[in-house]
Formats: C-alpha cells, sequence, structure tokens
C-alpha cells in the first residue's frame, strides 16, 4: 500500500487501479482497501470514495471527530480534487466546462446518463494539458460528486476516456481500464489548506508514453 501520508487523524494513500474501496458485488470474500488499511492500522472512517477502475488520492480520518470535520468539507464542496484523464480524440478547445445534469445507476449496466429532466446539477471543469496525435491529457475538476461524473461528461463532449468502454471508448490496446487518476486532493487540516498528490501509476503512465512515440 502507498501510503501518501499518516498521522494520528488522517491516512492519505495513492490507490492502485482495480482495487475496490469497500466489497465488491458478489466477490465478498475478496481484498478491498478498508480491510486491508484496518487490518493494517486499525478502524478507519471512509471520507469519499474512488472507483474500483481509478487510481490516485485518498484520504480516510482516523477518528470520528476528523471524520465529521471532512465530511464537512466535501459535503460542501470546499475540498478540491483533480483529476487527470486521456481523453480518446483530440478537442479543439484548451478548457471546457460542462453543466450536463446527471442521472446515476440506469440500467443492467448502472450507467450514468445525462438526464435534463431527472438529472441532478453536476459540472466538471476540463484544461488540456498536452496533446497527441489522436488523444489528449487533460485535468479534470469535479464542483461536484456524482457517480462517474469526469466520464460521462468527457463522453458526452464527444471524447470519453481512453479504454472507457462503458461510455462509448473504442477498444485500445494502449490501456486495460478507463485512463483516469486522482491526481491531488487539497483540504483543510488544522485551519491550514494542505495538497496531496498521487504520482501516476505505472500503466498510466506507459500509456502516456506510447502516446507520445
Amino acid at each position: 500500500m502507498n501510503i501518501i501520508h499518516m498521522d494520528d487523524f488522517i491516512i492519505v494513500i495513492n490507490k492502485p487501479a482495480g482495487l475496490p474501496v469497500l466489497p465488491d458485488g458478489w466477490e465478498k470474500d475478496s481484498q478491498y482497501l478498508v480491510k486491508m488499511l484496518e487490518e493494517e492500522y486499525g478502524k478507519i472512517f471512509i471520507v469519499h470514495r474512488l472507483d474500483k477502475i481509478t487510481s490516485g488520492v485518498m484520504v480516510f480520518a482516523r477518528d470520528a471527530e476528523t471524520h465529521r470535520a471532512l465530511n464537512m468539507q466535501f459535503e460542501k464542496h470546499e475540498a478540491e480534487k483533480v483529476y487527470h484523464a486521456i481523453l480518446e480524440g483530440n478537442p479543439k478547445w484548451e478548457e471546457k466546462i460542462t453543466k450536463f445534469p446527471l442521472h446515476a445507476n440506469v440500467g443492467h449496466k448502472h450507467r450514468t446518463i445525462v438526464d435534463d429532466r431527472n438529472g441532478k446539477p453536476s459540472e466538471t471543469r476540463f484544461r488540456i494539458l498536452e496533446r497527441y496525435q489522436s488523444s489528449a491529457l487533460v485535468e479534470a475538476q469535479p464542483m461536484t460528486g456524482r457517480t462517474h461524473q469526469i466520464r460521462v461528461h468527457a463522453s458526452a463532449l464527444g471524447y470519453p476516456l481512453l479504454g472507457d468502454i462503458l461510455y462509448g471508448a473504442s477498444e485500445t490496446n494502449l490501456t486495460a481500464r478507463p485512463a483516469l487518476h486522482a491526481n491531488s486532493l487539497t483540504i483543510e487540516l488544522n485551519g491550514q489548506r494542505e495538497t496531496f498528490r498521487a504520482p501516476y501509476p505505472d500503466d498510466f503512465r506507459a500509456t502516456l508514453g506510447r502516446l507520445k512515440r
């Protein structure tokens, strides 16, 4: 387990892709992140989540009071989450703000969809970081916390995440998962804003290397 920061109040980790935060579906006996952390460090409290397929920075509280304080920051959108993603296709824009309303858990695949009538207000801010021949590395900052928000908003713009077959991307041998990484998280601790960053995992870095070549 890659620990980014640990003290008496929080544990910040760089979550590997492919590891669920909680028990995954019917595989109740399989490994999951909370179980692994609690076996090593004792009781922890979940503050926010990442999809099983997503890598990157996550924070857990180690006591109830810290848990309440961090939960409040996330509920009020005071916690700043920044993701890096690789898009399929190369947008003409440099920056884009999307506000498609989203409706989660639709159909047998439990997809999130854009739904103007029943969707909840959602906002993601995209910014191009680097361009390649037929794809682009972007910074994505979700201003709301809907399920699969970045993935759906990117797809709705016509540029699904590389490898994200569920949301319209083509099959590819460049990545075995949707190319999404939680790059940094900024929260308030003891009256000060602190930013924690998670290095790219090997697969994300390798995909970028192939695209650059």
